[in-house]
């Protein structure tokens, strides 16, 4: 790992070393009194999540509420917390797709508060100078890449989607391949190893997501629809929450952001300012105030 790519997938692994914690993010000096408080759920080395619960954090601290932020490994567990109210948002959830099981077994007790995001998707991708340009390529190829796809949480839906429906559609699960679970740092760190040496490899990521334009990969195609269309990333809530919350409920169903912004987020919060998401919201919002004022609007 050097120079600036090492700084970035360490940021990631110190997020996902925070593990099962809860942040406690009081507000300032005139902060919002105790039935004021929001608690927002994610999974730390999704820095989707990341980037969009330290904005929030800011914006509704800003407005006098006292913002805390619980941070989980694995989707399963936070849409327990949503749907059992210990969380009341999850700010950057995957519903229509990658975490569709889960609103199947929990969307009686959730809210969507709406979409902040279009065109989100799951991929599996190789590096440039691969010779790979669709997943129906990996076929009768396992043996030159040991047979693994590089993967990253067991509890991930995009960890779900190609275990279950990559491997076995493509019939890769009968042609010695098989995913690698392990974190987002080590699959980041494995694809950054393997960059460096110009080695093949096969991973799993998604978009949006900073790695994308810092690693020189392509996204195989998926002829045969497996890792499912591209979907929006949604601000789901616990139920109940827009009546507690009409105000932050009607700003989180506003908000919107579009590639360049969400890039210049992402890459303040986990790259520019490692370590410190909330100086790196600072950063993004002065530049982006008129964002806020279309919140307010």
């Amino acid at each position: 790992m050097i120079g600036t790519t090492g700084k970035r997938i360490g940021a990631a692994a110190v997020a996902l070393g925070l593990g099962l914690s809860l942040t406690a993010c009081a507000s300032g000096e005139d902060g919002g009194s105790s039935d004021q408080t929001i608690t927002l759920g994610i999974i730390p080395s999704w820095t989707d999540g990341l980037s969009t619960a330290y904005l929030w954090k800011n914006v509704l601290e800003e407005d006098g509420y006292t913002v805390e932020i619980t941070e989980i490994n694995d989707a399963a567990p936070l849409y327990t917390g949503l749907a059992e109210g210990d969380i009341d948002v999850f700010p950057s959830a995957w519903p229509e797709v990658t975490h569709a099981a889960y609103m199947d077994e929990y969307g009686d007790d959730l809210e969507d508060l709406g979409t902040y995001y279009d065109g989100a998707k799951l991929t599996i991708a190789v590096p440039e100078y691969s010779e790979l340009r669709s997943i129906e390529d990996l076929v009768g190829k396992s043996a030159d890449y040991d047979g693994r796809i590089v993967g990253i949480e067991a509890g991930a839906g995009l960890t779900k989607a190609t275990q279950e429906q990559v491997l076995p559609q493509y019939g890769l699960d009968e042609d010695g391949w098989e995913l690698q679970t392990s974190s987002t740092p080590a699959m980041l760190n494995a694809l950054d190893e393997a960059v460096q040496a110009q080695e093949d490899i096969v991973v799993t990521l998604w978009r949006p997501f900073w790695a994308n334009n810092t690693f020189p990969v392509r996204d195989l195609e998926d002829p045969q629809g497996a890792l499912g269309e591209a979907e929006g990333l949604h601000e789901i809530a616990t139920l109940g929450f827009s009546e507690e919350f009409p105000e932050v409920a009607e700003m989180m169903g506003k908000a919107k952001l579009d590639d360049e912004q969400y890039g210049s987020l992402e890459d303040l919060v986990v790259n520019e300012h490692e370590g410190d998401p909330a100086a790196g919201v600072e950063a993004w919002l002065a530049e982006n105030q008129d964002w806020v004022e279309t919140l307010k609007g």
